[in-house]
């Protein structure tokens, strides 16, 4: 059935334009100008617009019943990806850049392929390059390295990652759209990569970074949080010290809240950072720790420092092919660095 229907919407340029474009992105529209039953603006139901043109009221009544699912975020892998049994590494925007030099280290060592993404119409509308090829904002790649047998039914890796600092209003939609997938992923476990700025120094995350309370050490400090007895227990015999308290926001705090409601495998490692700058080092001691999550991967670390400085800088590179500049502070900035 058409947007808009009706002699007088097929004469009038705004019905069949900016009117029939606004209500049929959200569901089906009629447009009734029938002198029986067209009503005044104030006896309208709540799902239901008006239109004063010349003398007649052009009533316009949305259907809500359809096409909600148009606006809701969608999470879209290629079917020839073998989910069953994998663990999802999640890299989000962290202090220092941490999470997003993880990703591009893990991508290059464990030769992950790209495979899809999240689909969210109120995401900004922009794509990164990277070697030439267009990438979606929130991407995922995936892989069949063997994971560490601490870590039962882990044979697959799948990455998700993001170098955008998502939308607290869009946080929950993809929150629920990645769950929902993973009940047809039938996916083993989750690991969420975050980074928290170093005592007495403030980062340029617009509030999104974690606030945890720890005892600081000469050593950059690594902070673990599991959503079930297993992941804690998993944590301790990585050597990763839990948070005892603090407050994790954004997605990787919904994941982590929404992870023990469910009752669903997911641990957050978080590694102390300098946010002035993308810290080499924190993604390194990071590494180190999911070095002995996935053992039969060698991560190599006498050379990790010099490629994590070489991934800084594509990172930083795709960062300012967004047109934010690196060094931003300001609360509007929705790209980390």
């Amino acid at each position: 059935m058409p947007a808009l229907r009706g002699s007088f919407c097929r004469l009038s340029q705004y019905c069949r334009g900016q009117v029939s474009n606004r209500f049929h992105a959200d569901g089906e529209s009629v447009c009734d100008t029938s002198s029986d039953s067209a009503m005044l603006p104030h006896q309208l139901p709540h799902h239901q617009a008006s239109l004063e043109l010349g003398r007649k009221v052009v009533t316009f009544i949305h259907n809500t019943s359809r096409g909600q699912n148009m606006a809701e975020a969608i999470v879209k892998i290629s079917d020839l990806v073998e989910t069953k049994d994998a663990t999802i590494f999640c890299c989000f925007p962290s202090v220092g850049m941490v999470s997003s030099i993880v990703a591009h280290y893990l991508i290059e060592k464990l030769e992950l392929e790209f495979v899809g993404g999240v689909i969210d119409p109120h995401l900004p509308p922009l794509c990164l390059v990277q070697d030439g090829e267009p990438l979606p904002p929130i991407r995922a790649y995936a892989g069949t390295p063997i994971c560490s047998p601490k870590l039962t039914k882990c044979d697959k890796v799948i990455l998700l990652m993001s170098e955008l600092i998502v939308p607290e209003p869009l946080v929950h939609g993809i929150v629920d759209a990645l769950f929902n997938w993973s009940k047809s992923a039938d996916l083993a476990a989750g690991v969420l990569i975050d980074a928290f700025a170093k005592q007495g120094m403030k980062s340029s995350m617009n509030g999104q970074e974690p606030v945890v309370e720890y005892e600081g050490s000469e050593e950059v400090d690594v902070l673990g949080v599991g959503s079930t007895v297993k992941m804690r227990e998993l944590l301790a015999a990585l050597n990763i010290q839990p948070l005892e308290q603090g407050v994790i926001k954004g997605i990787t705090g919904v994941l982590l809240g929404e992870g023990r409601r469910r009752g669903l495998d997911i641990m957050s490692i978080m590694v102390e950072a300098d946010p002035r700058f993308p810290d080499a080092r924190a993604a390194a001691t990071l590494i180190s720790h999911l070095n002995e999550l996935l053992p039969a991967i060698d991560l190599d670390h006498a050379p990790l420092l010099e490629e994590a400085e070489r991934i800084e800088e594509q990172v930083r590179s795709m960062v300012v092919g967004t047109g934010e500049p690196e060094s931003t502070t300001s609360s509007s900035s929705m790209i980390y660095g």
